[in-house]
């Protein structure tokens, strides 16, 4: 099968998210200028530099906001400049869900999801209480991209949080808290096991 996306595919739903699988979560965590906390997942997410850290998240789609012409959490990061990502455990899963429901902009997801908001150490902005590691950002840009409400927004990472029981002899353990990852459709996948493949420069 082939198709052009601008001429549709015929299937029953659109494969495209399907086929970039799986996708890590980023949680995203701001904080409006009154003060009201914001949180979102986004699959649409990675980290895209070492040195020094930094990570991007797009917004797609939702409700556009008068400021940033998308979704809250963009708004909130373009007036404050800066953000958290708090990665998802699996056990975290059904909180994660109902912090993507499309509330009002004066609603608070921590309290919709059941969730405990602590403050970032340096950034004014909450992050989630118990995830397994949570990055604060500093703003760098958002970028524009083709399309309705499409946006990129990139940070530096300037502070990280590990959970203790997550570090293994030096090491991050994913497989302590089994990273939850974003397929195609409703579908999610979990990281359970891993594997190590030497470099062929190592």
């Amino acid at each position: 099968m082939f198709y052009r996306p601008e001429d549709g595919h015929g299937l029953p739903h659109n494969p495209f998210n399907a086929l970039i699988t799986p996708r890590p979560i980023g949680w995203i965590s701001s904080r409006a200028t009154d003060g009201t906390n914001n949180l979102a997942p986004y699959s649409f997410f990675n980290g895209v530099a070492y040195e020094p850290p930094q990570v991007m998240f797009a917004t797609t789609s939702g409700k556009p906001d008068q400021t940033s012409g998308t979704k809250d959490s963009l708004s909130n990061i373009a007036e404050t400049g800066v953000f958290c990502v708090n990665v998802v455990a699996f056990e975290m899963r059904d909180a994660m869900n109902a912090s993507s429901a499309a509330l009002p902009k004066e609603v608070d997801e921590f309290t919709h999801a059941g969730l405990t908001p602590v403050d970032c150490e340096s950034i004014n902005c909450a992050r989630i209480d118990g995830v397994p590691a949570a990055l604060e950002c500093r703003l760098t840009q958002i970028v524009t991209l083709p399309g309705e409400s499409n946006r990129v927004a990139f940070g530096e990472v300037i502070g990280i949080h590990l959970r203790e029981d997550c570090l293994i002899d030096g090491l991050f353990d994913v497989t302590r808290f089994q990273p939850l990852a974003r397929m195609g459709y409703r579908d999610y996948s979990v990281v359970q096991e891993v594997f190590s493949l030497a470099r062929p420069d190592d």
